[in-house]
């Protein structure tokens, strides 16, 4: 087998929960904490022990400020390019908050002294360097954060935009094929070509009207059904299927079009080059939390490799429908061998991707 799909997808990554975001922070505070303690034990002459709480309230102080940092940042988006103004309002933030660092530390040590003092630790200056420290390191974070939602925003516009255009392509490449076989049985049998028009319009209703990336197995195989009516009024007797669902598997989902694309594949290759009856295989099954889909044909086989590099084909739009919505996670193989026919497994896992659309 060659494994046709190993392209991760940006649809893998999508962006953190705020309560996320707030435990990441947490966490970061905690190595300050532990740089501020021994700061404070080296400028203070206090072993570390004697150095934690007040270290402590003054990393606690920082943080909860720092609550009005992501405030601020939120509202005033980086400019580009940098304006003055930006910057004056950050430079006034930063003031009005390594003051506040100072105001909350000293409220704490008042309450805890039961009386008014002014806590400037080493000296104002410092003090206050360490406040801007803080407010810096906190709107670098929370810049940092806006970034990377906006990057996961564009990767999902980026992601929603291909496959629109991916089924796009899939609907005329059905199509053309579609009425190939219906523009072949008019010289032959007319009566059979208008009945395969009708189906081929209830079909091309059903293609068009389907928006979402993903259907249930179900779903599609009701589509499939219909496109094999109209290949059966052109082959007959010489098109058999066999299919072979396990119930939980029709409850499952795949890309939209999948299951039709390697049924269409099966049919072009394996039954309208020849003459002698072809049989076709469609299997589903669960494994684990990943849909397994199986086609298999009794046709003549086909290269591989020349499949995997051909740029025309539905199997290769149907590889970058999975890249899109799966990644790495999903995966589409294809064997053969010459008088054996041809295999395609489809491997979809079951856990929702972040952007695909799964409304009934």
């Amino acid at each position: 087998m060659r494994r046709l799909m190993t392209t991760r997808s940006p649809l893998a990554a999508s962006t953190s929960s705020r309560t996320w975001i707030w435990v990441q922070l947490a966490i970061g505070w905690l190595p300050l904490w532990a740089l501020l303690t021994v700061l404070m034990a080296a400028v203070h002459g206090e072993t570390v022990a004697a150095a934690v709480p007040g270290a402590a309230r003054l990393v606690f102080g920082a943080a909860l400020l720092g609550w009005l940092v992501h405030r601020f940042v939120a509202r005033n988006p980086w400019p580009h390019p940098i304006r003055p103004l930006f910057v004056a309002k950050h430079l006034a933030a930063l003031t009005l908050y390594a003051f506040g660092c100072m105001l909350f530390y000293s409220v704490i040590e008042s309450l805890l002294r039961r009386q008014p003092v002014l806590v400037v630790g080493p000296g104002f200056i410092p003090f206050f360097v360490t406040g801007a420290w803080f407010y810096v390191m906190v709107a670098a974070v929370a810049y940092a954060n806006q970034a990377a939602a906006r990057a996961s925003q564009l990767a999902a516009l980026e992601a929603r935009a291909q496959l629109a255009v991916l089924r796009g392509q899939m609907h005329p490449h059905f199509l053309f094929n579609a009425l190939h076989t219906v523009v072949q049985l008019i010289p032959i049998d007319p009566r059979s070509a208008s009945r395969a028009a009708e189906l081929l319009a209830d079909v091309l209703r059903a293609a068009l009207s389907e928006p979402r990336d993903r259907v249930t197995l179900a779903q599609e195989w009701d589509f499939v059904q219909r496109y094999l009516e109209i290949e059966r009024i052109r082959f007959g007797e010489r098109l058999q299927v066999r299919e072979a669902f396990d119930a939980a598997a029709l409850a499952c989902r795949l890309p939209s079009f999948a299951l039709q694309t390697l049924v269409e594949n099966a049919v072009r290759h394996a039954a309208a080059p020849r003459i002698e009856p072809v049989t076709l295989g469609i299997a589903a099954r669960v494994e684990g939390d990943v849909l397994v889909v199986v086609v298999c044909d009794d046709g003549p086989g086909a290269d591989v490799a020349s499949i995997a590099q051909s740029a025309g084909t539905g199997l290769r739009r149907l590889r970058e429908q999975l890249k899109w919505l799966h990644g790495s996670e999903a995966a589409l193989t294809l064997a053969s061998e010459p008088g054996a026919g041809l295999t395609a497994r489809l491997n979809i896992p079951q856990r929702a991707p972040d952007l695909a659309d799964d409304d009934e």
